[in-house]
């Protein structure tokens, strides 16, 4: 329902942008959102956006990473520059299929997960 790619090593201040393909049902209200996960740590939010396009950030990438969708291919981006070696994670995509404002809250319980890409920096 959602395939991640684009993830792959870097150099500590490069540059990646990560796909999410979304297929599922569809919402008027809807959020999408990115997680990451590093080895040993919790999963943690990135950013979300939601179906009017507001689109909230972590403060750890805030002002580094952007996120957009386009809707005719129905895929969520995430451009992540200035990368540094603690943004080395799995990254997820995940969605949440019924009202929300697109905050890390609205994602206590997705109603999918992607399986995640994995992003390495050096």
């Amino acid at each position: 329902q959602l395939v991640e790619s684009g993830g792959g090593s870097v150099q500590a201040g490069g540059s990646l942008r990560l796909s999410c393909a979304v297929s599922v049902s569809s919402a008027n209200d809807y959020c999408l959102g990115w997680f990451r996960q590093a080895s040993g740590k919790e999963r943690e939010w990135v950013g979300s956006l939601d179906s009017d396009g507001r689109i909230n950030y972590a403060d750890s990438v805030k002002g580094r990473f952007t996120i957009s969708k386009d809707n005719a291919k129905i895929t969520l981006y995430l451009q992540m520059n200035s990368l540094k070696p603690e943004d080395t994670a799995l990254y997820y995509c995940a969605v949440v299929l019924r009202p929300c404002a697109g905050y890390y809250s609205d994602f206590a319980r997705p109603d999918y997960w992607g399986k995640g890409t994995q992003v390495t920096v050096s």
